[in-house]
């Protein structure tokens, strides 16, 4: 469960648009359940969904850091991710990287008018072709339906007209129709009911199916009138038919889309009829924007050369306490002609951990526990700026100890202040500094390993440190409870 209240990602909209709960109280719930047939479930907020949806969800929650994900601190992207986040250049970035994505378009724009003149003209015959048969046409939405619906009524039009009539000379004009009868029945009943007023009413109703009758009739006729036997306008409705349905072959499934493909077609068609004229803008818009872009990324390279010295004069301080006593971190910033979303420049944090030697490339001198130790200075530093409120260090303060185990430990409770920060690790210097402390056991139970984690009390802990320390003498107990003090 995590508290997301003070998280700056874009949860809310991202839990709607994939049709999930919202969060009750600024909480978020994952839960992933596995089962021994290996089907695997998952969920957010009580509504299950794909493990692609909760990867996403976790880029924003939880950093982890081993013993090789600190390798994308080699990487110059990433350096330059981290320098703008502790410079607070963000929102200068993302307006430069949005300059760089609408140049893009432009460019886009621009390559798809530039082509041979054979593959010009093909173009332009083929989208003339296009929208003139669209154009020519006269479509209206849903006219398929209607025109269908009159063609079949068209094609059947004998048989109808035939079915009407038949009607109608059983139901008037052959003699012994239902009108004819029911005015015999009617004079039955008449006469019925001068024996018996009380039949007064069957009378009643025999009237009103003949009304009925009569309004049938008059219906049928006009029915009868209407059915027209023509056989041009048959083929004529014929032929627009199979128009329509060619179009919806060629353009679109409905209609509707074919108009709308119809209406495209002659943008593109104006478009390229005055190429000339639309490469001339495209031209121009692109050289007023490459200034934008040019006076925009001046800028952002001059705020980011204000920020390097502060960077580095802070993260040297954190790497001392780290044991780097004469160390020096720096941060070489050079300039690039390609517009990229990030900036005009390219920066290499460089790192000289002896004195007397020059900073070099971060990735060509740094080992391993350098390594861990540089990245745990940034984060450190970067803690007030970085959005991941979750910290996973796994065995970061590998191939280092003594008293830089010690500032490893303080460096991690520094950040645990503004992060939640899970740490493992097999230095009780490390672990003294931790606010709880879990232990993870393997055992083996009827021929399987089973892994176990247990939360430890007060006097547990003071036992794992000893044990981490090299035995349960007095001496390590008193270590432990020295270190946890």
């Amino acid at each position: 469960m995590f508290d997301v209240k003070k998280l700056r990602a874009p949860l809310k909209s991202f839990l709607e648009e994939n049709g999930l709960e919202p969060c009750d109280e600024h909480q978020l719930v994952l839960k992933r359940t596995f089962t021994s047939a290996g089907a695997n479930r998952q969920f957010i907020n009580g509504s299950a969904t794909a493990l692609a949806t909760l990867a996403s969800i976790g880029e924003w929650l939880v950093d982890m850091h081993g013993p090789h994900d600190h390798q994308s601190l080699l990487h110059p992207a990433k350096q330059l991710a981290i320098l703008d986040a502790f410079g607070g250049l963000e929102k200068e970035r993302s307006a430069f990287g949005e300059l760089v994505q609408h140049r893009n378009v432009l460019e886009m724009e621009k390559s798809a008018l530039i082509v041979d003149e054979k593959t010009y003209a093909q173009q332009l015959d083929l989208l003339r072709f296009q929208v003139q048969e669209i154009s020519t046409a006269r479509l209206q939405p849903g006219e398929d339906e209607s025109v269908e619906a009159e063609f079949h009524r068209a094609s059947n039009a004998a048989k109808l007209l035939q079915l009407s009539q038949t009607a109608l000379d059983a139901l008037s004009e052959s003699e012994n129709s239902l009108l004819t009868q029911s005015g015999a029945v009617g004079r039955v009943l008449a006469e019925l009911q001068r024996v018996d007023s009380g039949a007064a009413n069957l009378t009643e109703l025999h009237a009103q199916a003949g009304e009925t009758l009569r309004e049938l009739q008059t219906e049928l006729s006009r029915y009868a009138d209407k059915v027209d036997v023509d056989p041009a306008r048959l083929a004529e409705l014929e032929e627009r038919l199979n128009l329509l349905h060619s179009l919806k072959r060629k353009y679109g499934a409905t209609l509707a889309e074919v108009i709308v493909f119809g209406d495209e077609a002659k943008q593109k068609l104006q478009a390229l009829e005055s190429r000339d004229a639309e490469l001339a803008r495209l031209n121009a818009a692109l050289e007023k924007l490459d200034a934008e872009i040019l006076s925009a990324g001046k800028k952002l390279s001059a705020a980011r050369k204000k920020v390097i010295p502060q960077l580095a004069k802070v993260v040297s301080k954190q790497l001392e306490d780290l044991g780097f006593k004469q160390s020096k971190f720096d941060v070489a910033i050079s300039a690039t002609e390609i517009f990229s979303s990030t900036g005009l420049d390219v920066i290499e944090f460089q790192f000289a951990p002896n004195p007397g030697e020059p900073a070099k490339p971060l990735r060509a001198i740094a080992s391993s526990g350098e390594m861990a130790r540089v990245m745990l200075a940034l984060k450190t530093v970067l803690a007030a700026e970085d959005e991941i409120p979750v910290l996973v260090f796994d065995e970061v303060d590998a191939n280092v100890g003594g008293e830089t185990a010690n500032a490893v430990g303080e460096k991690m409770k520094q950040i645990a202040v503004k992060r939640q920060v899970f740490c493992i690790t097999h230095l009780p210097q490390v672990a003294s500094a931790a606010d709880a402390h879990y232990v993870v056991t393997k055992q083996v139970k009827n021929g399987r390993t089973i892994s176990e984690i247990t939360l430890l009390d007060k006097k547990s802990r003071v036992t794992e440190l000893a044990r981490m320390l090299g035995g349960q003498s007095d001496a390590a107990r008193k270590h432990a409870e020295a270190l946890l003090k």
